[in-house]
């Protein structure tokens, strides 16, 4: 049975032609539903890096979380991301899924719902704009309620000069 993914984008090296590129790849793990607006916000961690831009995609699919993962990280792979063990260096993509419908899971390494999707506003706010009324499996708090509550610490900014849009749409 198909179910939503909701699946977060980011760059800071080339944004511009990376994540068109990346989300047009999104369609290997099943139908593009919607597609945030992309934003820009500045590159966390240590050292002077550029800032980022952000969006996140919703997808219809049958795939299980591992597959999901192992196609995400191919798509990164194929961008050129090379993971390192600092996990803020800049990167050319990074594709993470956030959500797979009511999904509550411990992995080897990693977990549904991502841990920092209601914790980190570039994260949270492109999520919210793809279903707002989407119910966070562990807390029950909405998408919109998530965005709302972490949108005053935000430092986010609309990315006009980046549209993304739905492969074929």
């Amino acid at each position: 049975m198909p179910e939503p993914a909701f699946i977060s984008l980011g760059s800071n090296i080339h944004p511009e032609a990376n994540l068109p590129e990346a989300l047009g790849r999104l369609v290997s793990i099943g139908r593009v539903l919607r597609v945030s607006s992309a934003y820009r916000n500045p590159a966390v961690g240590p050292g002077p890096q550029p800032d980022f831009v952000n969006a996140a995609v919703l997808v219809e699919t049958s795939l299980a979380p591992g597959e999901i993962r192992a196609r995400l990280r191919l798509i990164e792979a194929e961008r050129g991301r090379i993971r390192q063990e600092n996990k803020y260096a800049p990167r050319t993509i990074d594709l993470d899924l956030c959500y797979l419908g009511q999904t509550d899971q411990e992995f080897n390494g990693w977990s549904l719902p991502d841990p920092e999707a209601n914790q980190l506003a570039h994260l949270a706010i492109p999520l919210a704009e793809l279903e707002p009324g989407f119910r966070h499996p562990r807390t029950g708090e909405t998408l919109e309620a998530i965005a709302e509550r972490l949108r005053l610490r935000a430092r986010l900014t609309p990315e006009p000069s980046i549209v993304l849009s739905a492969p074929g749409g």
